[in-house]
């Protein structure tokens, strides 16, 4: 029998919680360890449609790669949509875990899965966290754990003369995209990517140390933007939503994996807020 505290554990092993970011809020953060669960969805946020998804198909847990609560909460009413989500998950007995930067960072987390997509060698980390290896296993795996250093970001070498336009087709064919934002010229050169899934500008200045000439992430600002021009480095922004989802897909196979007689599923209603027009 799978309960709560169980399935922590194996997200624990998986992502160890050591690899998050200081300001960041991961674990279990809503529910009873000791309650029995057959049905997991996992998903990138919890929303109202995800929320409503979980509590009509009866799910027990919800691992949600963004934390729910995220900040301390001074109150927990319905007066705000926090306060109604974790009421309405709270009423039903639905717990929720959030692996968020310690997944980004783990040995086969977002980012390393990143970095396998985009076919990139000697990949190492932007900002180089704990020299441990996960003791995580799932047979879809691509990664040897042991051979990953963990950390924020990644960044890798690019085999052969390839060009911005190059990675570009290869960002669209990773993620399914149609189209995507770009900071440089089609015929710039790549030699050496950065990644950072999700909202990524801080890390600029890390690929730039890196030697990175191009960096991709899912969302920057104007003056990330700006800077990223000022640095002759390209920039390839995929959509917040688009960077991390595949993530929450790959999440839901290796929990069903790994845990026996466990339903999971990726929420099917979970949509990104964004669209082009």
């Amino acid at each position: 029998m799978h309960t709560v505290a169980t399935i922590s554990d194996v997200l624990e092993r998986f992502a160890p919680s050591h690899l998050a970011e200081e300001w960041d809020n991961v674990g279990l953060l809503v529910g009873d360890r000791t309650r029995s669960v057959s049905r997991v969805m996992t998903c990138l946020t919890i929303t109202p449609a995800s929320a409503a998804e979980a509590i009509e198909q009866q799910a027990e847990l919800i691992v949600s790669h963004h934390p729910l609560p995220f900040r301390p909460l001074e109150r927990l009413t319905t007066d705000d949509t926090p306060g109604r989500l974790l009421l309405d998950l709270v009423e039903n007995r639905i717990a929720v875990y959030s692996p968020h930067t310690a997944y980004d960072s783990a040995a086969q987390g977002v980012n390393q899965a990143w970095a396998d997509g985009l076919r990139l060698s000697n990949v190492e980390p932007l900002v180089a966290g704990p020299l441990v290896s996960s003791n995580a296993s799932s047979s879809d795996a691509s990664t040897d754990a042991a051979d990953v250093v963990l950390g924020a970001g990644r960044c890798g070498d690019v085999a052969g003369p390839t060009t911005l336009d190059e990675i570009v087709s290869r960002v669209k064919a990773f993620l399914i995209l149609d189209a995507l934002r770009v900071v440089g010229r089609d015929d710039a050169p790549v030699t050496r990517v950065a990644i950072a899934c999700g909202s990524g500008g801080s890390l600029l200045e890390a690929a730039s140390r890196h030697g990175c000439d191009c960096f991709v992430t899912g969302e920057a600002s104007f003056h990330s933007c700006l800077e990223a021009e000022a640095l002759g480095m390209s920039l390839i922004l995929t959509g917040h939503f688009a960077s991390e989802h595949f993530a929450v897909e790959r999440l839901a196979q290796f929990l069903a994996a790994e845990c026996d007689d466990l339903y999971v599923w990726a929420s099917r209603n979970e949509r990104d807020p964004l669209r082009g027009v």
